[in-house]
């Protein structure tokens, strides 16, 4: 009776890789929920996960256990900075921990764990956010205006700081609602690097090539009016577990528009999928991709990213083969982390793969995200997102011929 009433009382937290190669688990009371993350902005988190921000919780088990687990474990380390190591699975990406000194001056570090990996609880008030961090490196607010109404528990909103917590500005509800520019000038090319600079590319500014086409002509994920690629929301388990965060943010690229940085007139980046897939094995490897390589998720998706950083890079798949999903967090836009001088955003719209959400906290944080995003589109003014049209164009005509 006393081992049920203890489960009952608890719950499991599970942190595993996208290979499931690591797992690691810990119970937390129910009376200690939700817990508290930190979701930080900075320059260097974007460009370790590739997406938007970071975001880790302390490890709410045994400090002196999992710091057990992980010291013998094969997740791969990297010095993230002087105080911070980061813990990643070698072979799928994911990252698991991140390790800085001890707070209580202890020999052992704490812990904090990824969000992302954690799996999708069936408790609404798992996790809430306590601080956004590190703002003022966003230039733009980065993902701020969705993420300040999704705590379930209370109608507590996340304090929101320019730099680190409690020792930097502290920004009102108001300052993280920064935009774009009004006719913010384009760049020739956009560098895409990671955290460690191991993968080093460009994305050449593709709007003139597809400005010159007839409409019907355009790729499907460049909008008509503007000539952006879209930008928009996705929740799969595979990318969130890949990349350590809970929301990640693709853009769209033609394989043609991504180049070297150090450009070579004898050989340039692979123009298909399958010729990428294939450079990264060649024993005539350019030395120009870097740190690139790839996890095959599925039989016909691969995930390319950084083998020393770990950060995401592409999502590719067969059935795409001119074209990849690019990591907004790696764009080092000069105008502000959300790139919108090349990304046409569907804010407010929904996101993709929410199927994988029902069911678990996550599909709560899911609709409070999508709500805010709705608001803050309509408070800049801003049209519906041409893709989201075009969807809901087609479920209407689709209705129509039902009732027909």
């Amino acid at each position: 009776m006393a081992d049920n009433a203890t489960q009952n009382d608890s719950i499991e937290l599970v942190a595993e890789c996208l290979c499931k190669a690591h797992r690691f688990t810990t119970h937390v009371p129910r009376s200690s929920l939700p817990l508290s993350s930190i979701y930080c902005h900075c320059d260097s988190c974007r460009r370790v996960t590739g997406a938007l921000y970071s975001t880790y919780l302390p490890w709410p088990g045994s400090r002196s256990s999992i710091h057990e687990r992980i010291q013998t474990s094969r997740l791969k380390r990297y010095a993230f900075s002087e105080s911070t190591t980061l813990f990643s699975c070698e072979t799928c990406s994911s990252t698991l921990f991140a390790a800085t000194p001890a707070r209580d001056g202890s020999d052992v570090p704490d812990y904090g764990v990824t969000t992302g990996v954690l799996h999708n609880t069936s408790v609404p008030n798992f996790i809430d956010i306590a601080h956004h961090i590190f703002l003022s490196d966003t230039k733009d607010g980065g993902a701020t205006p969705w993420l300040c109404d999704s705590n379930s528990s209370s109608a507590a909103r996340p304090r929101l700081w320019s730099g680190r917590s409690g020792s930097s500005e502290e920004l009102s509800s108001t300052d993280h609602k920064w935009a774009l520019p009004l006719n913010a000038p384009i760049p020739a090319s956009t560098p895409v690097r990671c955290h460690c600079g191991g993968v080093d590319l460009v994305l050449r500014n593709p709007i003139p090539d597809f400005a010159v086409l007839n409409r019907s002509e355009l790729p499907w994920f460049v909008d008509p009016e503007s000539n952006k690629s879209l930008g928009g929301f996705d929740v799969c388990d595979s990318c969130r577990v890949s990349s350590g965060v809970d929301i990640f943010h693709w853009t769209f690229a033609q394989l043609a528009h991504i180049a070297f940085a150090t450009p070579d007139s004898s050989s340039h980046f692979p123009s298909s999928t399958h010729d990428l897939a294939a450079a990264l094995t060649s024993p005539h490897r350019d030395p120009r991709l870097g740190t690139l390589t790839m996890y095959q998720s599925s039989s016909d998706v691969q995930r390319y990213f950084c083998s020393a950083c770990s950060a995401a890079v592409f999502y590719a798949t067969d059935a795409r083969a001119e074209m990849v999903d690019l990591s907004i967090g790696l764009l080092r836009s000069s105008h502000g982390s959300r790139a919108e001088e090349l990304v046409s955003w569907d804010f407010g719209g929904r996101a993709v793969w929410r199927e994988d959400v029902a069911g678990g906290w996550r599909e709560g944080f899911i609709q409070s995200v999508e709500a805010a995003a709705e608001r803050w589109r309509i408070g800049r003014g801003l049209p519906k997102n041409f893709r989201r049209v075009q969807k809901e164009e087609a479920a209407a005509a689709a209705a129509a011929a039902d009732q027909e």
